[in-house]
C-alpha cells in the first residue's frame, strides 16, 4: 500500500458515523481505519460488479477517465484489455466512415 495519503473531508450521517466510531472501540483501531477499509472493500467489490465495469468501460470509451484511472479501477490485465477493444472500435469507426 502507498505511503502517500490525501486528506478528504466528507459529510456523512451520524447514524453511520456513530458505527464506524463503535466499530472502531470494538476492533482497537481509530475512525479513519475502519472508513479506510470499509472504502477499500468497497471499491474491490464495486470493481467485480459487471454493470459498474460496463459503465466503467464506456467512460473510458467516452474519454471522461484516462487510461491510468481505468487501471487503477478495473486492474491492469482488465484495463489493457478495454484498451485494445478500444482501439479496435475506433479503427472500425474510421472505416466505417471512410467506406472502406
Amino acid at each position: 500500500m502507498s505511503t502517500n495519503k490525501k486528506r478528504v473531508q466528507f459529510r456523512a450521517p451520524n447514524r453511520l458515523i456513530d458505527r464506524a466510531d463503535a466499530l472502531a472501540a470494538v476492533l482497537g483501531e481509530d475512525r479513519t481505519d475502519v472508513l479506510v477499509t470499509a472504502l477499500r472493500e468497497y471499491l474491490q467489490d464495486a470493481t467485480h460488479d459487471d454493470t459498474l465495469v460496463q459503465e466503467i468501460a464506456a467512460a473510458y470509451y467516452d474519454d471522461e477517465i484516462a487510461y491510468e484511472q481505468l487501471k487503477a479501477l478495473v486492474g491492469a490485465e482488465e484495463a489493457a484489455n478495454l484498451r485494445v477493444l478500444k482501439q479496435q472500435l475506433d479503427e472500425a469507426f474510421i472505416d466505417e466512415v471512410a467506406g472502406v
